[in-house]
């Protein structure tokens, strides 16, 4: 199985086959699926991957479940298992003979630990374009926050590789740290007009106590079915934090009103001089992580910018530029985030 990091533009698409077993506290469960799921969700996105894949693949999920589990292990594991089950098979048409190879894999959630430092790292090369910055340092810091994020890897696996990871840092908190210093330089140094960036400047600054930064890396073709219980997982223990942290600055820390994403779209060349005719709006922008359509949908605010890191483009991408996109979410959305994300995920 390859697998390519988030953000990039070489497309795999695999065969699934999920069984999901539930967190401790988490939402009941969810009903069986046997739909396509394409990696991304607009219907022009579909046909990038299918064309850009470097396999021949058919993108199914047969089977998706949730169980409870009683409660954590003693090794920190927060016992969310997911069960990616390949085989090959061959399937006769009047026209040629077809296989699908799909790999076999037994996810589970987490908690951030210091033996993850070169998997998040890797996770989060790009994560600030080209930009030299204390890139160490800011995974120490979420390495280092245990109670609020989740880092998925594959049970039992010997290398220890992450597949994919999801925290909440808070800017005010950690003001001080040379990384937080140089993400708010970086953010106000791209060239915005001036209320978006006296907006931003808000948030980086008077309001920081109150923003979470939320970074959400992972592989490409990590299954869709992870999204919901990962950023359920994240959103509940942002809430437990803030009752459970042994102090009251640790618990205030937790309380946030704004979350801050910065991700990235392909943006259509001639995105900002279209007339608004539906179908355009459609294609203007193609959502490298599906949630992030949600998040644009619901943010206060939201700004993209160039990008300056080189990527390959293909034939179907001629005609759109990989852009950074950074929102602002207000935190009283989360709900409909979540129901959103599970709808868009889970419907039949």
């Amino acid at each position: 199985m390859t697998l390519v990091l988030s953000g990039f533009e070489d497309i795999h698409i695999i065969l699934l086959e999920l069984s999901i077993k539930e967190m401790p506290r988490k939402p009941s469960r969810c009903r069986q699926s046997s739909r396509h799921l394409p990696l991304a969700y607009s219907p022009f996105f579909r046909t990038v991957a299918q064309v850009a894949s470097y396999c021949k693949a058919n993108h199914q999920i047969h089977e998706s479940t949730f169980h409870k589990k009683s409660s954590p292990n003693a090794a920190g594991k927060r016992s969310i298992n997911h069960i990616l089950e390949e085989k090959s098979e061959e399937s006769e048409s009047s026209d040629e003979d077809s296989s699908e190879m799909v790999a076999q894999a037994d996810f589970a959630f987490f908690d951030p630990k210091p033996d993850d430092f070169h998997g998040v790292k890797v996770l989060l090369q790009m994560f600030l374009d080209n930009k030299l910055w204390d890139l160490s340092g800011f995974v120490d810091l979420i390495l280092g926050q245990t109670t609020v994020g989740t880092v998925v890897k594959i049970e039992d696996d010997e290398d220890n590789g992450v597949f994919s990871f999801i925290t909440a840092l808070n800017l005010g908190r950690y003001k001080g740290y040379k990384c937080i210093m140089e993400l708010k330089e970086f953010l106000l140094g791209v060239g915005l007009e001036k209320d978006v960036k006296d907006a931003l400047r808000l948030l980086l600054g008077e309001e920081a106590q109150n923003v979470g930064l939320l970074v959400s890396q992972r592989v490409v073709n990590l299954p869709p079915q992870l999204l919901p219980p990962l950023y359920d997982a994240l959103f509940d223990e942002i809430s437990w934090a803030t009752e459970d942290e042994p102090t009251e600055e640790c618990r205030s820390s937790f309380c946030f009103k704004f979350f801050l994403l910065i991700s990235r779209i392909y943006k259509h060349k001639n995105a900002d001089q279209r007339n608004g005719r539906r179908g355009d709006i459609d294609e203007a922008i193609i959502y490298v992580k599906p949630e992030d359509e949600i998040f644009h949908k619901l943010s206060l605010w939201s700004f993209s910018f160039p990008l300056h890191t080189e990527h390959v483009a293909t034939h179907e991408l001629r005609n759109y530029r990989l852009m950074g996109l950074v929102m602002a979410i207000e935190a009283d959305t989360v709900s409909t985030f979540r129901k959103e994300l599970h709808s868009l995920i889970d419907e039949p």
